[in-house]
């Protein structure tokens, strides 16, 4: 809504949480868009080793009530505040992440990368991260790669150890998705061969009204990949 100044009333505090390994640089891209509706926060999300601390801390320093959107391991953090404290999110983006808890096999491979990160493998986990994170045409795009890296300096070796320490004891978010009932985006791109989009029409079909917007072209990196499709979907979704 815009009065007759040109300015926006009714506007909406917007919270975006990061994934693993993500800090702000990963929604630079696309705040310059969601800004007009109302002030933009990036969740810090690298000081606990679990969803429910991880979610009651975002909670104890967010607006009293905001659009939530979450990448990734922010997926699975903002089904966390879902559960609790549903009634302070006035709408909910779901980008490139699943409802589904780890298998034991995504477990174990969490837990070799635990292991080569306290001998040292940080810097070197992320780069063999990289080629599974972004679409196959990106595989050698310098300047996403750079971002990356700057990402995991971002997070550091301790923290990075901390979420996935998170990640691997997520509850399971199917059964919850049916009492979600504020207005829903789920994001996903055509070629995430981290978390595969399969599972992205099994959020979207148990969200009541929930919207599914699928990116061309595109990693699981979806916000730095292809910026301008994924802040259209993002505008459209905040003027619902």
């Amino acid at each position: 809504m815009t009065n007759a100044g040109g300015r926006m009333d009714n506007t909406m505090p917007i919270l975006l949480i990061p994934g693993l390994g993500g800090s702000p640089r990963i929604y630079a891209p696309v705040i310059p868009a969601l800004w007009q509706f109302g002030p933009v926060t990036v969740a810090n999300h690298i000081r606990d080793d679990s969803m429910g601390a991880i979610a009651r801390r975002i909670l104890a320093e967010a607006p009293p009530r905001f659009a939530l959107a979450g990448h990734s391991m922010g997926g699975y953090i903002a089904f966390e505040i879902m559960r609790q404290a549903p009634d302070r999110v006035a709408k909910l983006a779901l980008l490139n992440t699943q409802a589904r808890p780890d298998t034991p096999e995504a477990i174990e491979r969490r837990r070799g990368m635990i292991k080569r990160i306290e001998a040292g493998g940080f810097s070197a986990g992320i780069d063999a991260l990289y080629p599974g994170f972004v679409h196959p045409s990106r595989r050698d795009d310098a300047a996403l790669k750079k971002v990356v890296r700057e990402m995991g300096d971002d997070i550091g070796p301790e923290a990075f150890i901390r979420q996935l320490t998170a990640i691997m004891s997520r509850a399971d978010s199917r059964p919850t998705l049916s009492v979600i009932s504020c207005p829903t985006l789920v994001l996903t791109s055509d070629q995430d061969n981290t978390v595969s989009n399969s599972l992205s029409p099994e959020m979207a079909g148990g969200i009541p009204g929930a919207k599914l917007v699928t990116i061309p072209d595109c990693g699981h990196l979806s916000q730095i990949e292809q910026p301008e499709a994924v802040a259209a979907a993002l505008v459209e979704w905040l003027r619902i």
